[in-house]
């Protein structure tokens, strides 16, 4: 138990709970020269190069020792460590886990990843499907759904997981712009659904839709290196729509002629996209 007590206070809270020193002010603090002793011992200059080791080993045991007694986690816990990691920023805890191996542990604690994943998610559109994976950790989670909204390759999981709206551009012919409800202000957009196997589909009373626009296809063109050359989709044979992600994570297909947005989803249960991340 005692092991454990000190893990969690570290030594500075191991210190006041023994002596009852509960002050708030810099006096309750270690000074540097309290950091630098060891085994009590310290020569009357009161440096850390000039303390002596009590129990012998060399220098080498001088110096571990006093770095030991300078680690963060070492003199305040990991409790404390923990509150004051919670307060840093996703980048800056990643990096921490590299001091060590105890560092490592506390850094990648799910309490102080949590709310960042949460933060990650926040105004999103759409929630990667492998964010919600119970299996990874929420640091994995937070990792893999930034790296997932960083991706602009769309697969035919985000194609089917989202309602699309669906308008004609400014540039499409008069006839088409008159049928539209997003032109003629007598409705919101029209609506498009993209099926698994590889079929459309529309409301019942849609105006436009006549069952013309009854599959499509996902064109990926790779180069060497793995890098994407040419990222289109296209609808039966008619033009092929180039591919956008927005800062929400959204999806946006378009031409000259039509316009598909995918509509915010972030409510859905089990997330949307590729079930492995695709980049």
């Amino acid at each position: 138990m005692a092991g454990a007590e000190t893990q969690e206070l570290g030594k500075l809270g191991k210190r006041k709970a023994n002596t009852g020193d509960l002050g708030d002010g810099p006096s309750s603090l270690p000074s540097l020269s309290s950091f630098g002793r060891v085994k009590g011992h310290m020569t009357d200059g009161g440096g850390i190069g000039d303390c002596k080791a009590e129990i012998g080993g060399g220098e080498k045991l001088e110096v571990a020792a006093v770095e030991d007694s300078l680690d963060p986690l070492v003199v305040f816990g990991s409790g404390i460590m923990m509150m004051i990691l919670s307060k840093l920023d996703a980048r800056s805890v990643a990096i921490s886990r590299l001091v060590s191996n105890g560092w490592l542990e506390v850094a990648s604690a799910d309490k102080i990843w949590a709310p960042k994943v949460s933060g990650v998610m926040a105004g999103k559109a759409h929630i990667p499907r492998i964010s919600k994976d119970p299996g990874i950790s929420k640091m994995a989670a937070t990792s893999l759904s930034i790296m997932d909204g960083k991706r602009t390759r769309i697969t035919r999981n985000d194609m089917c997981d989202h309602i699309w709206e669906f308008h004609f551009t400014e540039a499409a012919p008069e006839y088409w712009r008159n049928l539209d409800p997003y032109w003629q202000g007598t409705g919101p957009p029209m609506r498009r659904y993209f099926h698994p196997d590889g079929s459309i589909t529309a409301d019942p009373d849609d105006k436009v839709w006549g069952g013309h626009e009854s599959s499509y296809t996902i064109v990926t063109g790779l180069l060497t290196d793995g890098k994407i050359r040419e990222h289109y989709v296209r609808i039966n044979r008619w033009q092929k729509m180039a591919v956008q992600r927005k800062p929400d994570w959204s999806w946006v297909l378009s031409n000259h002629l039509y316009y598909y947005s995918s509509l915010p989803d972030a409510d859905k249960e089990d997330g949307t996209g590729p079930f492995f991340p695709v980049f």
